[in-house]
């Protein structure tokens, strides 16, 4: 049977005065039924009363459920349906408050399951007529009848699946099941609800494994194959859009195979059908979960359906047959019980009778009241409309329908009745779950609710607590292709496999994922780096050579170390200045020489710790000049060196264009011109500190930024020059007289600073970090050592431990004997 329903229509004759409204229940049906012709006459309703209105019901009274029973049945919960309708036409007919002194009247047909019979009835209802036309097949749910431009007259009070199927996409979303099931009955209902499902939940990132389809004629071969397709399935949860007459024969068949322990998610006409809720189905629907229309009470029901009798209807054959076949008997067959018409409803425990789940009934009430009060609206003359009608024989159908899309009533539960423009009522559903009561019976627990109307995000109001699962655990089930990938990784989609099939890939370097199933990673600023879990972005550490480290500390303590001996030096020779040695050596040069070495060693301490503005600027500028002026001094020393032999030969004057004027002016040009091009490159583009992020990626270089690169070549360009010379011309002087040696010191100490920053620049180039400075700060050191020990160790040894040696005597001798 169709997921009963009510849908409302306006049916119009123009050339009849009477305007005749058809409730229509469960018009979906599952074939044409031979037994239904054993009905007699059905071209004339099963239940009739006159009345100022009448309002036309088609109902399914009458099915054949269980194929191997070709016997016709009694649908009393249809017929529960169909006196619900006359119970609330008779509430209405004794109120004053709605359509006072009009009264409503009813047709209720049996459209026996067919689609023929439905159309009939339909036909018969507005014009008398039996003839039967063709007809499209939809269900009462249906998304299509929103469409006015197709069915302008329609209204329905039961939602359309438009909203179900993707209050259940977002169901299986909300509980984590990315990867599912699906089953679906081969009608209107299950493909046009199944597809909705489908797209709505592939926009939610929800993968289906299978897609079957099911339909009660289906040969048994055909259900076979289903249950084996999920049998074979990974997939733990099964969404199923199928009407309950489907699905029993699937159920038969997994049943027969012990086929449980999956989550089963149903659609309203599934989930809440009392048909299907035995505890053999229970089994298998074990926790299924679902939407349900929202149940509701309806009073003075039951005592009207227990006071029905066919004494107090005369004429109307539905009630003489639902009365014979409650009790079994007959009012007119001889070999048969006959019925006395005392029999008692009241002992009478069936669907028709039920009233614990009126959760389509409502529905049927609801629309019988949505019919009163447009009519009553139209008879009371409001909106201000012109003409008033106040006969209802003046009334014309298209009228009664315009104030039918307007009603807007409460009915006994509060609940509020109106149409949208598409003639469909608020979507509003219970979320049921099947459980097994202490008592062990079925219930349909309510554990939340869904209000299409309510804003994005809070359309659902669930208790989880409350919810029985299939599992045997009791916990949520787990329904998904791979598992969720941890932060720290992200999602790599298997080749040929939906995406909800993925690998878990590892984030790159500097790269984070900090949320489970994360598509792509998220690169670190570029201050940042990954942490281990790469879950999460953490300062880089910032590094640069510091004084507290234990290479910071030793650069320090050789560069005052190295201080300290030249000043230690420095002080040897100012004690000993008047002695031959010294004077030999030219002592002004000397003393320069070492006040500029001393400045050397300093200045290699402007390269360790935090680079700032006025550091960077000092420590290339500094280390430039003092290099400089220091190289200026050993040039000199070397010139004087070739000068001073050259003056003993006969009759050269050569010392007077070399003196101590020309000595100065020259250490002093030479620094100038250091000290012009260091001012250029301060005032036009100084160093400056700077964060260095791309040479490592786990941490941040502090260093000191050249500002221009071109200066700094040209700086140490310049020292690299007269480097160069001054090695040059120690080299020419290397051969002169012992006296004159010091020129093969020179020549040594230049070889041994020439290697020194020639060795500097690739180790410069390779070196990473704080080590950079860390080779600078050496190669300073090693030159500047390399000058003190081979120019002044020599001369102090000879001061200190050979005295017998500081001699002009011993000098002189020596010189002679080198001339002879």
């Amino acid at each position: 049977m169709s997921r009963c329903s009510c849908n409302l229509y306006v049916c119009v004759r123009d050339h009849q005065l009477c305007c005749l409204l058809v409730i229509v229940l469960a018009l979906s049906v599952w074939g044409e039924d031979p037994l239904c012709k054993l009905q007699g006459n059905l071209d004339l309703p099963l239940l009739s009363k006159t009345g100022d209105f009448i309002l036309g019901g088609i109902f399914t009274l009458h099915n054949n459920f269980i194929a191997s029973k070709p016997t016709l049945n009694l649908n009393y919960k249809e017929y529960h349906f169909a006196e619900t309708m006359i119970y609330a036409i008779e509430q209405i007919n004794n109120r004053t408050d709605i359509l006072p002194n009009v009264s409503l009247g009813y047709k209720i047909y049996d459209a026996c399951g067919t689609i023929s019979l439905a159309i009939k009835a339909a036909m018969a209802l507005i014009s008398g007529a039996g003839e039967a036309q063709s007809s499209t097949l939809h269900f009462a749910t249906c998304a299509c009848l929103s469409n006015r431009k197709e069915f302008p007259t329609f209204f329905r009070t039961i939602p359309s699946d438009y909203y179900q199927s993707r209050a259940l996409a977002q169901l299986v979303k909300h509980f984590g099941w990315t990867w599912v099931g699906t089953i679906r009955s081969d009608n209107d209902y299950g493909n046009s609800g199944m597809a909705t499902f489908v797209e709505v939940a592939q926009k939610e990132g929800i993968c289906i494994e299978y897609s079957e389809v099911i339909y009660r004629t289906n040969p048994r071969e055909k259900f076979l194959k289903t249950v084996d397709v999920i049998k074979m399935a990974s997939s733990k949860t099964i969404v199923a859009f199928a009407i309950f007459i489907d699905l029993e024969f699937l159920m038969k068949e997994l049943l027969l195979q012990d086929v449980t322990g999956l989550q089963w998610v149903g659609s309203e006409s599934l989930v809440s059908a009392k048909n299907v809720a035995t505890k053999e189905n229970y089994r298998i629907f074990k926790g299924a979960i679902g939407f349900s229309l929202a149940n509701a009470a309806i009073p003075g029901l039951k005592e009207f359906l227990l006071s029905v009798h066919p004494s107090s209807t005369p004429g109307n054959a539905g009630l003489i047959k639902l009365w014979e076949d409650m009790f079994d008997c007959s009012f007119s067959a001889s070999n048969s019980k006959t019925c006395t018409g005392s029999e008692n409803l009241q002992q009478v425990n069936n669907l028709y009778t039920d009233v614990s789940d009126l959760r389509t009934t409502y529905n049927v009430y609801k629309a019988v009241y949505a019919v009163a009060h447009a009519l009553h609206d139209l008879l009371a003359c409001q909106d201000n409309q012109v003409p008033c009608m106040t006969n209802p024989k003046d009334i014309l159908p298209l009228q009664a329908l315009q104030h039918l899309k307007k009603v807007n009533f409460s009915v006994n539960n509060g609940d509020y009745v109106n149409f949208d423009i598409n003639g469909d009522p608020p979507a509003r559903y219970e979320l049921v779950n099947w459980q097994l009561s202490v008592n062990g019976i079925i219930e349909f627990v309510t554990i939340g609710f869904y209000d299409a109307l309510m804003p994005e995000g809070k359309q659902f109001i669930m208790n989880n607590k409350s919810i029985m699962w299939a599992t045997s655990d009791g916990k949520i089930p787990k329904s998904v292709c791979s598992e969720s990938c941890r932060p720290g990784t992200r999602k790599a989609t298997q080749k040929g496999k939906p995406v909800c099939c993925f690998d878990c890939l590892p984030c790159a370097e500097g790269e984070i994922s900090n949320s489970t199933d994360a598509v792509h990673c998220m690169t670190c600023p570029l201050e940042y780096r990954a942490n281990e879990e790469k879950d999460q972005c953490i300062l880089k550490d910032i590094e640069f050579l510091s004084h507290d480290e234990i290479m910071g500390m030793i650069l320090i303590i050789l560069a005052l170390l190295g201080a300290l001996i030249t000043s230690m030096v420095t002080v040897v020779f100012f004690k000993f200045r008047d002695t031959p040695i010294v004077k030999a050596n030219n002592s002004e040069l000397s003393f320069l020489l070492l006040f500029s070495l001393t400045l050397c060693f300093l200045c290699s301490l402007t390269f360790i710790g935090e680079p700032t503005q006025w550091s960077c600027m000092l420590r290339h500028t500094a280390f430039g000049i003092t290099f400089v002026l220091c190289i200026s001094c050993v040039l000199g020393k070397t010139i004087v060196v070739l000068m001073a032999f050259r003056a003993t030969m006969p009759g050269s004057n050569i010392m007077k264009c070399f003196g101590p004027t020309q000595q100065r002016l020259s250490v002093l040009t030479f620094t100038l011109i250091q000290t012009l091009i260091c001012i250029i490159w301060l005032v036009n583009y100084p160093p400056f500190p700077k964060k260095n992020v791309n040479s490592n990626k786990e941490i941040i270089i502090l260093e000191c930024e050249m500002g221009s690169t071109v200066a700094f070549y040209i700086v140490l360009g310049y020292i690299g020059l007269l480097s160069v010379m001054c090695f040059v011309l120690a080299f020419l002087a290397r051969k002169l007289p012992d006296n004159f040696n010091e020129a093969k010191f020179i020549t040594f100490s230049m070889l041994v600073f020439c290697t020194v920053w020639i060795t500097f620049i690739p180790s410069y180039i390779s070196s990473p970090g704080k080590y950079t400075v860390a080779v600078e700060v050496f190669a300073i050191l090693a030159s500047s050592f390399g000058l003190l020990l081979c120019i002044f160790v020599p001369k102090c040894y000879i001061i200190l431990l050979k005295p017998d040696k500081n001699s002009k005597k011993h000098l002189m001798g020596k010189m002679q004997t080198k001339s002879l």
